[in-house]
């Protein structure tokens, strides 16, 4: 595997020698200086570029990276259409020796259009000093804060009406469709209540990372194993125990944001439980 230094030399030689290309950006958790750094952190590359056309009609310009594993491009995809109104053009490349890189191209002309950029971003090489006040990358856009009434009272009806539909689910068997519910919308909620609540606890916006990759350093063992409790194997049985642990902890998250928000809880949470657990009990 090509060590971190070879791929930014590899990365910022290639702007280096193409004209077309002005300026290089560093994003994502390699511009996180509250990351820890490994080896599978992907290389997340802006390249600034004097136009977009030739780069997307010859394609074979990035083999300069070397070999690759599999290549997307989301922007053709026609399963996952992009907004085509958008003036960047990603190349997402997996490589045989274990590195990625995401590189997205942008014109110069958008950028000088552009009032912000994201907030983890690092100036890797910038020939036409485009990025002179851009101020030190930091986590400013990931950062969670604490809800209003209304967005808390959301999240919890979200939380509890998408539970129904895991129930039935399981009653009727169709362990498929109850799994997607769990594991989507129902836990969606929860994650956030979640974070909320840490946010809340901590009295400052906090970093909790995507789908909660961060949470296990901001909770307790006890939390953390409550947490675990709310992931199930492919059985009936074991979906349902997820689900009411899930209920369990999502109620204790929502008590606790109540009484210390001094918010208002309008969903009746106790008696949803005893429907999900009649549903269960095919009452």
């Amino acid at each position: 595997m090509r060590s971190e230094e070879e791929m930014y030399h590899l990365i910022l030689q290639k702007a280096q020698l193409d004209e077309r290309i002005r300026g290089v950006l560093l994003n994502g958790s390699r511009a996180n200086k509250h990351v820890k750094p490994d080896r599978l952190q992907d290389f997340d590359i802006m390249y600034v570029v004097t136009e977009l056309t030739s780069f997307i009609e010859d394609s074979r310009w990035v083999d300069y990276f070397g070999p690759r594993l599999i290549m997307q491009l989301p922007d053709e995809s026609a399963l996952f259409p992009n907004d085509t109104s958008k003036e960047t053009f990603a190349y997402l490349m997996q490589f045989e020796d274990g590195n990625r890189i995401d590189l997205t191209l942008i014109s110069s002309e958008t950028v000088k259009k552009q009032t912000k950029l994201d907030s983890l971003t690092k100036v890797l090489l910038d020939k036409d000093q485009l990025f002179t006040n851009l101020p030190e990358s930091d986590e400013t856009d990931y950062l969670v804060s604490l809800p209003s009434e209304a967005e808390f009272n959301d999240c919890i009806n979200e939380f509890w009406w998408v539970s129904t539909y895991v129930a039935k689910g399981l009653a009727r068997k169709e362990i498929t469709y109850a799994k997607a519910m769990l594991d989507g919308p129902v836990r969606d909620m929860f994650l956030l209540a979640l974070n909320w609540k840490l946010v809340a606890q901590s009295n400052q916006p906090l970093n909790l990372g995507k789908n909660g990759k961060f949470l296990q350093s901001y909770l307790t063992t006890e939390e953390w194993r409550a947490l675990l409790t709310t992931y199930s194997n492919g059985e009936i049985q074991s979906t349902w125990e997820a689900l009411f642990n899930m209920c369990a902890f999502f109620m204790a998250i929502s008590d606790y944001i109540e009484l210390k928000l001094e918010y208002k809880n309008k969903t009746k949470q106790e008696k949803i439980l005893t429907y999900l657990e009649k549903l269960k009990n095919n009452q």
